[in-house]
């Protein structure tokens, strides 16, 4: 079994309300291969919800209080987004998943970049606050884009 972002597979909860459906990943859901999980709605924010990112250091230094996870508006809403990464691997681990395909820079689900922490759009090297813990906990972790990769070059 696989887990997979939930935006990826057609389900509208980004922070925006839309979706990144990517066909191959809805088919693994469709066919009993996968299971989809939205970390920030599994944290109790809504849908739409104003942009966050990680702002004063790593997703790794935020699980150590050392750097927040704030929206465009300035709330803090670390709490939700450690509480969702954490109802997310309690979920991993009940389906025995060890490996996930999570949405590319988000500031849950990022695998390899997200955004600065200054909504000006720039991206850096770095991993969400789900990635990061998923990682922490032995749980295979890639993006779309790497996984797109993995089935049309093996």
């Amino acid at each position: 079994m696989i887990g997979i972002s939930s935006c990826l597979t057609g389900i509208c909860c980004r922070y925006d309300g839309r979706s990144n459906l990517v066909e191959e990943l809805k088919r693994l859901i469709d066919t009993g291969q996968a299971i989809s999980f939205c970390p920030e709605v599994l944290g109790g924010m809504p849908t739409p919800r104003d942009p966050a990112e990680i702002v004063g250091g790593s997703a790794d230094d935020v699980w150590s209080g050392k750097a927040r996870v704030m929206t465009v508006k300035g709330e803090d809403v670390t709490v939700e987004f450690k509480a969702g990464a954490l109802k997310a691997l309690k979920e991993a681990q009940a389906q025995n998943i060890h490996q996930v395909i999570l949405k590319a820079n988000s500031p849950s689900c990022g695998s390899a970049m997200v955004y600065d922490g200054t909504f000006s759009g720039k991206k850096i090297a770095g991993a969400g606050i789900t990635a990061s813990l998923f990682r922490q906990n032995g749980i295979e972790v890639m993006d779309e884009d790497a996984f797109l990769a993995s089935i049309t070059h093996p």
